[in-house]
């Protein structure tokens, strides 16, 4: 299965971007990391097949994840966007009979979200 991650780019602080990964191939826990320079990856969202959803603490409340399984394709509507939400955002997903998060099974390539301050 392959991931392609779109929707980056530059924001201002406050403002709102919407990222999209589509899979070329059934999924099921899909979701979002993000790697600052000099910082580790970091899990961000997820979501399972069964529209189970799980956020970081520093994205909830304004961060929101959602799937179309029909367009497999896994969203992350960020609002309220902060400098620190600057980094490079990955997706991941899991094969299909696979239970229990976070994905890990495939990555897509990563895109970058710059919020300016």
């Amino acid at each position: 299965v392959q991931l392609q991650a779109s929707g980056g780019g530059l924001v201002q602080a406050g403002g709102s971007l919407r990222l999209s990964c589509s899979a070329s191939g059934a999924t099921s826990n899909m979701g979002w990391y993000r790697q600052a320079p000099g910082n580790q990856r970091e899990l961000v969202a997820y979501i399972t097949r069964y529209y189970v959803t799980n956020y970081a603490d520093s994205v909830k409340g304004r961060f929101t994840i959602s799937r179309d399984d029909a367009k497999s394709t896994v969203y992350l509507q960020m609002n309220s966007l902060k400098f620190e939400d600057t980094a490079v955002y990955y997706c991941a997903a899991d094969r299909w009979r696979k239970v229990g998060g976070p994905p890990s099974d495939y990555w897509g390539q990563g895109t970058l979200v710059t919020v300016s301050s």
